[in-house]
């Protein structure tokens, strides 16, 4: 309680980033309630459970942390300055209270019956009262330190108490430790949020990139297959053409074309004169 109630007072990390909530807050409640000078500290948590309307897995606090990330990046360390409220979160200061109580009467029992056994007559063999001598002395010096301790750790928290506007309530060390131990495990669970949706957003963002990649290489070697099939088509093409040219300076086109004509000529006179001869032969015959 001594400990957790120093870091909650001395810590310049945790005003400052209270000064941002309540920023935030009077912004938001601007018109309504804005303005305020301050909050009640059990409203703390309440930040993490105001959602997003947009996207609802993003709460006021995911916000606060990307706001501190942007302008105040020194305020994150926050939670290395308060590293005792785990444990002072766990003590309720009436039962402590009622435990010391318990040890002032266990040990004023203890000295009563010393007293007593001091007034009696003992054997020789009895170490009763030399032994417990020594325990009532090193234990009331413990005792006293110990309720010193108690007195301090009181004050102590009856100052964080006041120093956080809390000084009227009746609130016990485990709830207002409580409310600061939830709000840095809140804390530290939304950067881990921030920190995963970054991560997957660059996931998605990388493989967004490797499949245009991948589209653009596609497009690349569909568009390359089909140049090379057009330019294999007009090689055909031009293939013949060139043959074609090539016969036409040599004159073998002319040389082929001669050669058929006069082989047309001479089946065409082969046909007439048996026709001739058929017909004269067929005049003799009649």
């Amino acid at each position: 309680i001594l400990l957790a109630s120093r870091e909650l007072i001395r810590s310049k990390r945790l005003r400052q980033m209270l000064e941002v909530v309540l920023a935030i807050g009077n912004f938001m409640n601007k018109g309504q309630r804005g303005g305020a000078y301050g909050f009640r500290v059990a409203s703390l948590n309440k930040i993490a459970d105001t959602k997003s309307s947009i996207d609802r897995n993003i709460s006021l606090l995911h916000y606060l942390i990307m706001i501190l990330e942007k302008h105040f990046p020194d305020i994150l360390n926050m939670p290395s300055e308060l590293q005792h409220l785990p444990e002072a979160a766990k003590v309720n200061l009436a039962e402590l209270e009622k435990e010391v109580g318990n040890l002032r009467r266990g040990l004023r029992a203890v000295e009563v019956e010393l007293e007593y056994q001091k007034r009696q007559a003992r054997e020789p063999n009895d170490k009763f009262v030399p032994v417990m001598s020594d325990f009532i002395t090193v234990s009331s010096f413990s005792f006293s330190e110990l309720e010193d301790q108690l007195n301090e750790a009181r004050d102590k928290f009856s100052k964080a108490l006041m120093h956080f506007g809390e000084q009227d309530s009746k609130m016990q060390p485990d709830e207002f430790f409580g409310i600061f131990d939830t709000f840095l495990q809140a804390f530290l669970e939304a950067r881990q949020d921030l920190e995963a949706m970054r991560k997957r957003k660059e996931e998605e963002e990388r493989r967004a990139r490797m499949e245009t990649m991948l589209k653009e290489q596609r497009e690349r070697e569909r568009w390359q297959r089909q140049r090379k099939a057009h330019a294999g088509s007009a090689l055909e093409e031009g293939g013949e053409f060139d043959d074609l040219v090539s016969a036409l300076r040599s004159g073998e086109v002319f040389d082929k074309d001669l050669c058929k004509l006069k082989r047309s000529r001479k089946r065409s006179g082969s046909q007439a004169l048996e026709v001739t001869r058929e017909r004269a032969i067929s005049r003799l015959n009649y």
